[in-house]
């Protein structure tokens, strides 16, 4: 099974935050709480830090994504509370094969950030003319 890849938004920041220059912003806290957890749960995924996803509106941004799956973005998660979150749902994202996580099995914060899925990039030899 491909490890499940967490791209974490490190510039995503609060809106309180906004005239705040000296302050670590909300999307760098949520990757390396996310880090700290994911090593003290030993859990099988890379945590990668991106510079944007795109979604300054809906901090903190992160997306789940792997070879042949389904990639899942979400925004609106808490910096210092949503790794465990995040974690959960990563775990729920390798469990199914496609990536396609049921709508009630996703934790609550999961459900309200979703922000889009994208389909699996299919193998040039797939593709329709």
């Amino acid at each position: 099974m491909a490890a499940t890849h967490i791209y974490v938004c490190t510039t995503c920041k609060l809106a309180d935050e906004a005239g705040l220059a000296t302050t670590e912003r909300a999307g760098a806290r949520l990757h390396r709480a996310l880090n700290a957890l994911a090593e003290e749960r030993l859990a099988p995924v890379d945590i990668i830090p991106v510079e944007c996803l795109s979604v300054c509106k809906r901090a903190c941004t992160i997306s789940f994504a792997a070879p042949g799956k389904w990639t899942y973005v979400y925004g609106d998660l808490p910096a210092e509370t949503g790794a465990d979150v995040i974690l959960d749902g990563a775990a729920l994202y390798a469990a199914a094969s496609d990536g396609l996580i049921p709508w009630k099995q996703r934790p609550e914060a999961l459900k309200r950030g979703v922000i889009s899925r994208v389909p699996p990039l299919a193998p040039l030899s797939e593709r329709q003319p």
